[in-house]
């Protein structure tokens, strides 16, 4: 399991059990259907706090760096998951991974095994 995409797993499942409660009750909560606003590149690029180029927006989505939905040649982006998205902050660099990785077989090869 790749936990690095379990939050986006976690919203996924928040997001269906929303849809199936509209569906049983009818009622659409207005927080929730500000949080569920889908995103085109240009919306997300105007909403974004650091409000990047299109070519940034997808080199993020070609390194699945930020949370996108591809509907045909479309990419949409959901609010509350862009949201989400920004307040986890940092992502690890790949020196902070390496330094991860050092420590776990520096571990592995004091017990003998790796």
């Amino acid at each position: 399991m790749d936990f690095n995409k379990l939050p986006e797993a976690v919203s996924g499942i928040q997001n269906q059990l929303t849809r199936i409660e509209v569906l049983l009750t009818g009622r659409i909560d207005e927080k929730q259907s500000e949080a569920d606003h889908w995103f085109n590149i240009d919306e997300l690029c105007k909403y974004h706090p650091d409000k990047p180029s299109k070519a940034t927006v997808y080199g993020w989505v070609s390194y699945d760096r930020i949370p996108v939905h591809k509907g045909g040649k479309k990419l949409r982006f959901l609010k509350s998951e862009i949201d989400e998205w920004l307040l986890l902050g940092r992502k690890n660099t790949p020196s902070d991974l390496a330094k991860v990785a050092d420590i776990y077989l520096t571990g592995k090869k004091k017990g003998g095994k790796l």
